[in-house]
């Protein structure tokens, strides 16, 4: 009996040592904007490592829809300080881009957030995405070149959502920028490719 007991025990010490805490700190397209909460790939993401890794992790989704940048580096310092997390997804910039925002501060701003991360002990895993054509071919470059930049000087994995799959599939809303409930898989799978080697 003792040793059922000591073999729970130490099990339970494996489990916790394992646990790990995700915080997503996103606009609309992580906040699951027009479709179910439920059906978005955060949503996806967490029941997913449920599911595979034995509930050893935690995902917190802090997406608020029509979040810029500016809006989540004031909020970061009290979410790192609640919720403590180990690894912190930024998908942050789109709304700073739809309204033609400095991309200076923008980039300031994504460089402090990964800093305040870092400070905290928590690994920094950057997402960007595309966007409209109607911004022009320029602007577009500067706008994506801005998260490369951050990604490479910071020493961040940075992966670019693009959504270009989506529009072919035909799995964008009426608006043309937010993904439905069906695009969801594909986003997860997206950030999935690039978040599993960072959890082991």
């Amino acid at each position: 009996m003792k040793k059922i007991v000591l073999f729970a025990v130490l099990l339970l010490i494996s489990l916790q040592s394992l646990a790990g805490t995700i915080l997503v700190l996103g606009d609309s397209i992580s906040a699951a904007y027009g479709i179910p909460r439920e059906s978005g790939w955060v949503a996806l993401l967490a029941d997913h490592l449920n599911e595979q890794q034995a509930a050893t992790h935690r995902v917190v989704n802090a997406s608020v829809s029509g979040e810029t940048t500016a809006g989540g580096l004031s909020r970061l310092p009290a979410l790192l300080s609640k919720v403590k997390p180990d690894l912190v997804i930024i998908e942050l910039g789109g709304n700073d881009g739809l309204r033609a925002m400095s991309l200076q501060q923008m980039e300031a701003n994504l460089r402090d957030m990964v800093q305040l991360s870092r400070e905290q002990g928590a690994g920094v895993l950057l997402l960007s995405v595309k966007l409209p054509v109607s911004y022009g071919a320029h602007f577009n470059d500067k706008f994506k070149q801005v998260f490369e930049t951050v990604a490479e000087s910071e020493k961040v994995e940075h992966l670019p959502l693009g959504f270009d799959s989506l529009s072919d599939r035909n799995l964008l809303q009426e608006d043309g920028i937010h993904p439905t409930a069906e695009a969801q898989p594909v986003l997860f799978r997206l950030v999935w490719t690039k978040l599993e080697p960072m959890i082991g």
